[in-house]
C-alpha cells in the first residue's frame, strides 16, 4: 500500500471538520508533517491547539448542528481559498460528529436530535454545497464513519444508525462521482482514544487499550486508503475481523450480539 504522504502531495488545501480534538486534530497534526505546505482550514467549535512551527491554520468558528452557522462560515471559507490557495485540488474532511449511551432517548431527545444533526445532516450539507468547489479545482473526501455502521447498536442506536448513514452514503457518492475528478472514502474506526466516550456519557477507560485504535493510527490508515484509490477502509485487524462477522451473519442475531456487548458499558456511565 502506498505510503501516508503519497496521499497528500496532490493537495493544496484541507478542510477538516472538528480539528479541535481527537482524529481531526490528528489529521491537521500528521497532515502538517506529512506536507508542510498544506493549507488547513478548522470548521468547529473551538480553535485547535497545535504547535507546529509554518503549520498554516486556519480556524472557522462553526456549530455543525447549526445550519444557519454553515450557511454564515461557507462564504468565509471559500473567499479565505481562493485568495490563500486559490489553485489546486482540494481534500474535504468530514470528522466531526459524537455518539450517546443508553436506553433512547436518554440522555435526552435534544441531544438525540443534535446528534443526528451534527453526524448526518451538517456532513450531507457541507459536502453539497462545497462539491461544486471540489469538481472546478479536483479533489477528494475523507467521510469518517465507525464500526458501529455494520450492525444495529443497541443503547446507540441512532448513533450506530447516523454512522451507517455515512458509510452507505459515501459509498454510494464514490459511483455517482466516478470521472467526475472527486472520490469519496469512508473510514470506519473502531474504538478510539479521543473525547468520543466522555461525550458519550461514558467514563475515560471503558474500552480496553487492547481493542481501541489511536487517533493517528486511524489516521494513517485513511491515508494509506486515500493513496491506494479506496473507497473504505477499517482501521486495525480486531475490527477488520469483527466487522467481517458482523456483515456475513443475520441483522436480528448481530443485533443481539451487539446488544449483549454494550449492555457491559451501563457499569462504565458517568453518573450525574
Amino acid at each position: 500500500m502506498p505510503p501516508p504522504r503519497d496521499a497528500l502531495l496532490p493537495f493544496s488545501a484541507v478542510i477538516v471538520t472538528g480539528g479541535s480534538s481527537g482524529i481531526g486534530k490528528s489529521f491537521i497534526e500528521l497532515g502538517a508533517k506529512l506536507n508542510p505546505g498544506l493549507q488547513f482550514c478548522n470548521l468547529s467549535r473551538r480553535a485547535p491547539v497545535i504547535k507546529i512551527a509554518g503549520l498554516k491554520l486556519n480556524h472557522f468558528a462553526c456549530d455543525l448542528s447549526r445550519p444557519a452557522d454553515i450557511e454564515r462560515v461557507l462564504p468565509e471559507l471559500t473567499a479565505f481559498l481562493a485568495q490563500a490557495m486559490p489553485a489546486g485540488r482540494v481534500l474535504l474532511i468530514n470528522n466531526s460528529g459524537f455518539g450517546s449511551y443508553g436506553h433512547f432517548p436518554a440522555p435526552g431527545l435534544d441531544h438525540q436530535l443534535e446528534m443526528l444533526d451534527v453526524n448526518v445532516r451538517g456532513l450531507v450539507e457541507l459536502t453539497g454545497r462545497l462539491l461544486p468547489l471540489l469538481q472546478a479545482r479536483g479533489g477528494a473526501i475523507i467521510n469518517v464513519a465507525s464500526t458501529a455502521a455494520f450492525q444495529p447498536t443497541a443503547y446507540m442506536a441512532a448513533y450506530g444508525a447516523s454512522k451507517a448513514f455515512v458509510l452507505h452514503w459515501s459509498l454510494a457518492l464514490n459511483e455517482e462521482l466516478r470521472g467526475s475528478g472527486v472520490r469519496t472514502l469512508a473510514v470506519c474506526p473502531g474504538p478510539t482514544a479521543t473525547e468520543f466516550f466522555r461525550r458519550a456519557g461514558l467514563q475515560p477507560g471503558s474500552v480496553a487499550d487492547s481493542l481501541s485504535v489511536t487517533s493517528e493510527g486511524v489516521v494513517l490508515a485513511a491515508l494509506r486508503a486515500l493513496a491506494a484509490g479506496r473507497s473504505q477502509v477499517v482501521p486495525g485487524w480486531k475490527n477488520k475481523v469483527s466487522v467481517f462477522f458482523a456483515s456475513k451473519l443475520p441483522k436480528p442475531l448481530v443485533a443481539r450480539i451487539a446488544a449483549l456487548v454494550l449492555a457491559r458499558f451501563r457499569l462504565k456511565q458517568v453518573r450525574p
